[in-house]
């Protein structure tokens, strides 16, 4: 007796998709201190006030590359922040974020050196909000993050044109494990 043809797709309907070389984070910033802990934290209510809006699409589709756009509305306005990938979560303390996320990892951490504290081993971008608070920023590097090893999105206050272009971490996204 033949099969029918929705039997015989029954078992490919249960296997496991395929992760998708994109995703997207979409956020609200929230104090860390929320009851429900919250995808996005901000440390600066000045810079990064409750309730603006984080977008984080990251774009693996091409093999080796890794390009990230990051679209944000609320924050302060006609600001400068630069943006780097870092290894640890977001948490109540700034600093649970961990270091910048490299490609190539410096042995010496803090990493200072500038063989491995460059544009080309981080994910660095400079996000610049208009008027209104507004703005978008993408970047791309030649590398795709290890599994696991990259873990947030830190907005930085600082000068980007300063060393390492950091300064105070004013808020923090979750990114996916």
């Amino acid at each position: 007796m033949p099969v029918p043809y929705a039997a015989a797709l029954l078992p490919l309907a249960l296997l496991a998709p395929a992760a998708s070389p994109v995703s997207v984070v979409e956020a609200d910033f929230d104090p860390a201190s929320a009851f429900v802990p919250p995808a996005a934290i901000s440390y600066a209510q000045d810079l990064v006030p409750y309730g603006s809006h984080a977008r984080v699409v990251t774009d693996r589709s091409v093999p080796g590359r890794t390009t990230l756009t990051l679209t944000v509305s609320g924050l302060a306005a006609d600001h400068a922040f630069p943006v780097h990938l870092h290894t640890g979560t977001c948490g109540a303390d700034p600093a649970s974020s961990g270091p910048h996320y490299q490609d190539v990892v410096d042995p010496v951490q803090p990493s200072a050196d500038p063989a491995y504290a460059n544009e080309r081993n981080e994910l660095r971008l400079v996000l610049r909000t208009d008027a209104d608070g507004e703005g978008t920023a993408s970047t791309a590097v030649d590398w795709q993050p290890r599994a696991g090893g990259a873990r947030s999105l830190v907005l930085h206050a600082g000068d980007p044109a300063g060393p390492h272009g950091a300064g105070d971490r004013v808020a923090c996204v979750k990114l996916g494990d």
